[in-house]
């Protein structure tokens, strides 16, 4: 049986979630509009052969296409995740012993 706090409801997934994430998206775009459109475009370029203004060009209609909003069983999934570690069901692993896990398999490849 799941618990409350893993369960979203469908208000909390629409104002919370699908709402909040379209409007930043929307806003996101919205910035990238103004740059292309003032030539404020130099931050785009990464590196001294890129073209700033291509950069903000491709930026601009890439970021159109993008949507953040996530199913809502996958929030819940998360959710529940989250709840089983702080019960102590599940255990975390610790990033300095996957960092070593991948040094190891990469030592490992090289011999």
């Amino acid at each position: 049986m799941k618990n409350n706090t893993t369960t979203l409801n469908w208000f909390e997934y629409y104002i919370g979630h699908c709402f909040q994430t379209g409007w930043r998206e929307m806003w996101n775009n919205f910035k990238m509009w103004r740059d292309l459109i003032s030539g404020n475009y130099e931050g785009y370029a990464l590196l001294k052969e890129d073209d700033a203004y291509q950069e903000c060009y491709e930026w601009f209609w890439a970021s159109i296409n993008l949507d953040e909003t996530l199913p809502k069983e996958f929030l819940e999934h998360l959710l529940e995740m989250c709840d089983r570690i702080d019960r102590g069901e599940d255990e975390l692993i610790p990033f300095e012993d996957v960092d070593q896990l991948f040094e190891d398999l990469h030592n490992d490849e090289d011999t």
